[in-house]
């Protein structure tokens, strides 16, 4: 077995961290902008001008998750990393019920019915995005739980 590739350094490994950071950011950036205008480019067909009514939550979502992103640029231990996921989950779940509820799409030229594939894909956004909430807590309950031992 070789041993190129088994050691990365602290250094590089933090760029690649970094990196991926302004990657992130970049892509929610491109996405905040094309949520704004996606109506008005018509590029979607079954979106519905309901979908208007969701665009503030969505942008909501897109911005924690950009400033999540910016902060982990400079801050990434495993707390603020933590606490930062939860708080971005919880405002996807936040968001995504908004938008189930709101259900801005148009299905109805289809022979398939979408919107029940559309609803229980949000569902399940939500179910994952509590998961997730519940794990990074337990990891933050545990750390605390590890700290006050030593």
């Amino acid at each position: 077995m070789s041993a190129i590739g088994t050691h990365i350094s602290p250094d590089l490994r933090r760029a690649g961290l970094r990196f991926g950071y302004g990657v992130a950011v970049a892509i929610n950036v491109a996405m905040l902008i094309a949520v704004q205008y996606i109506l008005d480019w018509g590029w979607l067909p079954f979106l519905t001008h309901e979908f208007a009514d969701v665009v503030p939550w969505i942008s909501l979502g897109l911005v924690a998750t950009i400033v999540a992103n910016l902060v982990y640029q400079f801050n990434d231990t495993r707390i603020v990393k933590s606490t930062g996921q939860i708080l971005t989950n919880l405002i996807s779940i936040f968001v995504t019920l908004q938008v189930y509820l709101v259900f801005p799409f148009d299905f109805s030229g289809s022979t398939y019915n979408w919107e029940i594939t559309f609803r229980i894909l949000l569902v399940l956004a939500m179910v994952g995005a509590g998961i997730g909430v519940l794990v990074e807590a337990v990891k933050l309950a545990s750390r605390e739980f590890q700290q006050e031992r030593r």
